[in-house]
């Protein structure tokens, strides 16, 4: 990823373009096919050292780039960049650049979804609690949880791939985008060349609508994977401590604390979040330009599309090093749901009540009555329940051994894993 967005990898792309249009000039005939040969057996991307002393005199990156490559070359050099403008070569490059981070990018995604379906597989059947408002919920395991993680990655990976293929387009149609000094067959040959489709209409530069798009989308992954780490530093804190990072011999979680092992590299996803949703901003502001071009998106770009590809390339990098190594403690989640009293099982009992024909409102009091004094009390809300004659004339024994039945609160897991095996396989995926 580096090297794509490097200052190298950028002027390599750039001699690229350059050559691509010379391929159609020299399709048409307009340059002679041995100066286009010439050109193609000498010119070789100038380093950036050479390109920034050009510029320092010139006060233009492309311009000092073409001085730089017709400088290796004899009588043919004066073709480079014929009927081209800048942004011909800037914008058709830009689209290269994110069309090889983009694959780097949906690889990572994969590699992240194939660990999370290999966790959710392993814990499939580890009860632990859910938690509504940070609140103890009911019953579902953590491979189900999971589960809802490879779901939005695989969505992450569609919206992805979707705005890569809006910005696989190039242009090379000069001045205002009017085609006044390049024939438009010169664009079609070399973006054919380049794998990349012709913008039906460009105005010297690409749209940055699509632009806005693509930061969008990669602030969307990013956004997934701060829901994901934020999952994991709060099942890591000490009360809760259902999860735990990967801690090998000899790391140190705190200069000052030796005890600590701290969710650090989830935080750090967190942190980089906020930086790639940041660059989506930037792209929105960078769609309004003046009239047919200005440069205004041009200086923020450099900025935020490389640095968002870098950031949420480590971001997948590392989520996927969590969730191969992620220790998860079953039995802490038992004695987690344990913690709360029974009161997970409120919700059953409530509808058990209205089955055998109490009044809806009449069932949520009596429900309510006990469910507030074992919290308030730290009492057994089973044994309460079962004291209570009000309860034990309608229902039975079996009927509260149902209720109380912490297997039957996750019992249509295997719905979820059916959705999720077909959706590992490329399947269509499965529905009740």
């Amino acid at each position: 990823m580096s090297r794509i967005w490097s200052e190298e990898g950028r002027l390599a792309r750039w001699l690229e373009v350059e050559l691509a249009a010379l391929d159609g000039w020299g399709e048409l005939g307009t340059i002679p096919a041995a100066d286009v040969a010439a050109i193609r057996a000498a010119a070789k991307p100038p380093t950036p050292e050479r390109v920034a002393e050009i510029e320092r005199v010139t006060d233009h990156d492309l311009a000092a780039f073409v001085d730089a490559v017709a400088e290796q070359l004899g009588p043919e050099g004066r073709w480079v960049h014929y009927g081209l403008t800048s942004s011909d070569v800037v914008d058709t490059t830009l689209s290269l650049q994110i069309q090889d981070a983009g694959k780097l990018l949906l690889v990572e995604i994969d590699r992240a979804l194939d660990a999370v379906v290999r966790r959710a597989e392993q814990h499939r059947d580890s009860i632990c609690i859910g938690r509504s408002h940070g609140i103890h919920a009911e019953p579902t395991t953590f491979g189900w949880k999971l589960a809802g993680w490879a779901f939005e990655l695989d969505r992450d990976r569609t919206r992805l791939a979707r705005a890569l293929e809006s910005n696989r387009v190039g242009q090379l149609s000069g001045t205002v985008g009017t085609y006044a000094a390049i024939d438009p067959e010169v664009e079609r040959i070399a973006c054919e060349r380049l794998g990349l489709e012709t913008d039906p209409v460009s105005t010297q530069v690409i749209a940055r609508d699509r632009h806005a798009e693509l930061l969008a989308m990669l602030a969307l992954v990013a956004a997934s994977l701060d829901r994901f780490a934020t999952e994991i530093r709060h099942l890591a804190r000490t009360e809760v401590r259902e999860v735990e990072e990967p801690f090998a011999a000899g790391m140190k979680g705190s200069s000052a604390m030796p005890h600590k092992r701290n969710p650090k590299v989830a935080e750090r996803i967190c942190g980089l979040a906020r930086v790639v949703r940041a660059s989506a901003i930037v792209g929105f502001e960078n769609v309004a330009l003046w009239h047919e071009r200005d440069i205004s998106h041009s200086s923020a770009e450099r900025i935020v599309v490389p640095d968002a590809f870098l950031a949420l390339d480590y971001m997948l990098d590392r989520f996927t090093w969590i969730v191969d190594g992620l220790v998860v403690y079953p039995e802490r989640m038992r004695r987690n749901i344990d913690a709360s009293h029974g009161l997970v099982f409120s919700h059953r009992l409530l509808l058990a009540l209205v089955g055998a024909g109490l009044d809806r409102g009449e069932a949520y009091r009596v429900v309510q009555r006990h469910a507030m004094q074992a919290w308030d009390e730290e009492r057994d809300f089973r044994e309460l329940v079962l004291a209570d004659s009000e309860i034990s004339t309608r229902l039975d024994t079996a009927a509260l051994e149902s209720v109380f039945d912490l297997a039957a609160t996750v019992q249509h897991v295997d719905i979820v894993f059916e959705r999720l095996r077909a959706l590992a396989h490329n399947q269509e995926a499965v529905h009740v």
